[in-house]
């Protein structure tokens, strides 16, 4: 869900850096081609997803969600040079799709592809992160902060999708609406885990930016 207008989202568009060539090319296909392409970052949150990592200049970044592979590029521009992206999805149909575009960008040889399970996968990765993008089943989420917190580098970026959940977190909780009550319980851990820094953006579908201490 976006909570601004269209003609205010088209506005900061035009006011933030202009989409790469590639990346455009990506947004595209995937709206012609896969299914719920509304799960793709887009322009405005992948050039925040951008500004992020260039800021944070990671050596090790690992995805967990990689859909067609928008946002791992955008993590991708801040990497450092002999670093690497570590992207976990559990859809086998997307993989060739992901790697077309990875191989036409300047990262591909630097991007390693996970299929399956990210509790499965997560533990076997033998690396520590600098920056981590949690863009998955939402059921999951307090399982996968808490098994990653520990593989994080200090001053490290933990950063969260989908936290305000098309609003629906300030809204009266349906009993078996599990996505929203783990979404509630983790944006509340955040807030209180004093071995992070929070801060909650109201960006997209809510982009939340935990600095590791």
């Amino acid at each position: 869900m976006h909570f601004l207008s269209d003609d205010l989202e088209d506005y900061i568009e035009q006011h933030s850096e202009k989409e790469p060539e590639l990346l455009a090319r990506l947004h595209k296909e995937t709206y012609q081609k896969v299914l719920l392409p509304r799960m793709l970052s887009g322009h405005f949150q992948g050039r925040v997803l951008s500004m992020l990592s260039k800021l944070a200049r990671p050596k090790s970044i690992l995805e967990v969600g990689t859909y067609t592979g928008y946002a791992t590029l955008c993590l991708c521009e801040g990497l450092q040079q002999d670093g690497v992206v570590h992207t976990i999805d559990i859809k086998e149909e997307l993989v060739d799709f992901q790697r077309r575009y990875f191989d036409a960008s300047a990262w591909g040889n630097r991007i390693v592809q996970h299929l399956g399970a990210a509790l499965d996968i997560i533990p076997e990765i033998d690396a520590t992160f600098d920056l981590v993008f949690i863009d998955a089943d939402k059921e999951n989420y307090l399982n996968y902060y808490h098994m990653i917190l520990p593989k994080m580098n200090q001053g490290g970026l933990i950063l969260s999708d989908n936290v305000l959940w098309s609003g629906k977190v300030v809204q009266e909780l349906q009993p078996n609406d599990l996505s929203t009550k783990v979404l509630l319980e983790y944006n509340a851990l955040l807030r209180d885990d004093p071995r992070v820094e929070t801060v909650l953006l109201p960006i997209r579908d809510g982009l939340t930016v935990s600095r590791v201490l």
